[in-house]
């Protein structure tokens, strides 16, 4: 069993890249970003350089510098940061801080996210009420499933070790340079520590430690 502290904040996220730093860190647990992420576009939005950013609409700011293509459907509260490609058909949701260089591919679904700089989720994606850091990226066909089959509220799980959310939708917390292979499923309150991969076909619940490789059939190892 881990301890709590390595699902903190400041245990997956180096804040730095992102712009959202100075709000996650008055925070103890990320997911309780999670409902506050449209509030905080609309706070910072204003606050862009008016020559790195153009505000589209009310509530869409895109950095002048991103490739957004033209059959993408965008939706506000929404951020996009310079240098990021967003591909033919994503569909942007709505409550969604998009990084620097990052990728969203096509037929990409984002709802509800934060994702840090260099986050690439480039193929057939969900990520929903979710928050990913630097460099994490998602294997063609991987998801975030946020809400539970019963609809109760998530908890986080690490063994015994139980934390209230007392959140309906919340999908993943992945912390820097995850890697998670094509195809696999994050059930609702999945948190995995920075630096580790996952497998393809994966199905992951709860925690998963940092520097580690969860397994297909659930194992899950130390890196060496």
């Amino acid at each position: 069993m881990c301890p709590k502290n390595a699902m903190t904040v400041e245990s997956l996220f180096d804040l730095s890249h992102t712009i959202a730093q100075s709000k996650l860190a008055e925070l103890t647990w990320p997911w309780e970003a999670l409902p506050m992420i449209g509030k905080w576009i609309l706070e910072l939005g204003p606050t862009l350089p008016k020559e790195e950013y153009e505000q589209v609409s009310e509530q869409i700011w895109i950095a002048r510098s991103a490739r957004v293509a033209p059959s993408a459907s965008l939706n506000g509260p929404l951020i996009i940061g310079p240098e990021t490609e967003v591909r033919h058909c994503a569909f942007i949701r709505g409550n969604a801080l998009i990084g620097s260089g990052c990728v969203v591919g096509n037929s990409t679904e984002l709802k509800n996210v934060i994702l840090m700089d260099k986050v690439q989720v480039p193929h057939y994606n969900y990520v929903g009420d979710s928050i990913l850091g630097f460099k994490a990226h998602m294997g063609a066909g991987a998801i975030t499933s946020n809400v539970k089959s019963d609809k109760t509220l998530v908890k986080v799980r690490d063994n015994s070790d139980i934390i209230q959310t007392e959140l309906k939708k919340f999908g993943a917390m992945l912390g820097d340079n995850v890697e998670v292979g094509c195809n696999s499923v994050l059930n609702p309150g999945t948190v995995i520590g920075r630096d580790t991969n996952v497998y393809p076909l994966s199905m992951v619940r709860g925690f998963v430690p940092a520097d580690s490789i969860h397994k297909n059939n659930g194992d899950i190892i130390k890196k060496q």
